[in-house]
C-alpha cells in the first residue's frame, strides 16, 4: 500500500475547491439553524440555483463580478419565494417543505424544456466557457505549480487560483458570521432560535428576521455553488438530496452555533472519506469492488452522523448549552 500517495491525497483533499464549498454552504446553514432555528434542508437549491445563474451569465459574456450578483440575486429571489410561505412553518414542517422546493428547483433546471439555457441532463460543461471570466483574473503565470507535494496548474480549473479565491471567501464567511454573532442583530436570530414566541411579545418582527436570516444563509449556498462547480461542470443532479444531508452532516460534525465548525466539519468528512475510500482501494479486496468501496464509505458518512445526533448533537466545537437539536 502506497502511504505516501494516499496521505498526499487525503491532505490535498483538505484543502480543495469543493471542500470549501462545502464549508461555505454549511455557513449559510448555519446562518438558517445555527443562529436561528430554521430546519432548512433546501440548501442545496440555492447551491444550484448559485451554480447556474452563474455559468449562464458568465456564458452569456457577463464579466465575473457581474455573473457573481447574478447569482446572488438568484438566491435573494429564491429565499424570498420560498420564505413568504413557509417561515410560519415549525420543525420538521418547514423541513419537508424545504426540501421539496429544492427538489422542484433541480428536477426544473434538468428539465428538456430549458436545454438550451441550462443544458438538461447534461449540464453545463467548461467547453461552455463559463470557467473564463474566473480564469482571466488570475493573477498567477499560466503553467503549474508544486508547493511541496502538491502540483496544481496555476490558474485552470482545480487551480492553485481557485483554491485561493475559494477559501478566501470561506475566511470572509467565517468573519461575517463572528460578527453577527455579536451584534444586536445576532442576538435577536439566537432568541428567535431559542423561543420566538419571547421575542414576539418583545415587538420584533420574527417573520422578518428569519427571512433575513433566510436570504443570507442562501446567499453563502448560492457563492458554494460557484465555487462547486468551478473545477468540473454544472451539473444538477450533483446539487441535489445527497448534498443538502452532506451539508447538514459538516455541519453537526463540526458544530453549529459556531463560528469555525462548518469548516472543521467539511475538512473532517471530506478527509476521512477520501482516507477511507483510498484504503479500501490499495488493499485490492476481492469481495469489494471500486464501486462497492465508494458506496461503504458513504456508508460510514451516515453512520457517523447518526452517531453524532445520538452522542454529541452539539458537534466537535459546539456547546451543548448553546444549542439542542430539538429545536421547534
Amino acid at each position: 500500500m502506497d502511504w505516501t500517495r494516499i496521505l498526499t491525497n487525503v491532505a490535498g483533499e483538505a484543502f480543495a475547491p469543493a471542500t470549501a464549498a462545502y464549508a461555505l454552504a454549511a455557513i449559510g446553514l448555519n446562518v438558517h439553524f445555527g443562529m436561528t432555528g430554521l430546519l432548512n434542508f433546501g440548501q442545496a437549491g440555492f447551491v444550484l440555483l448559485g451554480a447556474y445563474s452563474y455559468a449562464i451569465t458568465a456564458i452569456a459574456g457577463w464579466p465575473f463580478w457581474a455573473s457573481v450578483l447574478a447569482a446572488i440575486a438568484s438566491a435573494v429571489v429564491f429565499g424570498i419565494i420560498l420564505g413568504i410561505p413557509t417561515l410560519k412553518l415549525r420543525g420538521d414542517y418547514l423541513s419537508i417543505v424545504t426540501i421539496a422546493a429544492a427538489e422542484i428547483v433541480r428536477i426544473v433546471s434538468r428539465s428538456t424544456s430549458l436545454t438550451e439555457l441550462t443544458g438538461g441532463n447534461s449540464g453545463l460543461s467548461g467547453g461552455d466557457g463559463f470557467k473564463k471570466s474566473f480564469e482571466a483574473l488570475c493573477p498567477f503565470p499560466d503553467g503549474s505549480t508544486t508547493i511541496w507535494l502538491w502540483t496544481y496548474p496555476n490558474c485552470t480549473s482545480g487551480s492553485w487560483w481557485l483554491r485561493v479565491a475559494a477559501w478566501s471567501a470561506v475566511a470572509v464567511g467565517c468573519l461575517l458570521v463572528w460578527r453577527w454573532m455579536r451584534s444586536p442583530w445576532g442576538r435577536v436570530l439566537k432568541g428567535v432560535r431559542e423561543d420566538e414566541d419571547a421575542v414576539r411579545a418583545l415587538g420584533k418582527n420574527v417573520y422578518g428576521y428569519k427571512m433575513q436570516a433566510l436570504v443570507l444563509g442562501g446567499i453563502g449556498g448560492a457563492i458554494a455553488g460557484i465555487f462547486y462547480t468551478l473545477p468540473t461542470a454544472v451539473q444538477a443532479d450533483s446539487m441535489g438530496r445527497t448534498m443538502t444531508f452532506n451539508i447538514w452532516t459538516i455541519l453537526l460534525l463540526g458544530g453549529a452555533a459556531t463560528v469555525f465548525g462548518p469548516v472543521l466539519g467539511s475538512v473532517l468528512m471530506w478527509t476521512v472519506f477520501m482516507l477511507v475510500k483510498s484504503v479500501l482501494r490499495d488493499l485490492d479486496l476481492s469481495f469489494i469492488s471500486s464501486t462497492q468501496s465508494e458506496a461503504f464509505s458513504w456508508m460510514l458518512v451516515g453512520l457517523t452522523l447518526m452517531l453524532l445526533v445520538i452522542f454529541r448533537p452539539q458537534g466537535i466545537l459546539g456547546d451543548k448549552k448553546e444549542l439542542s437539536i430539538d429545536v421547534r
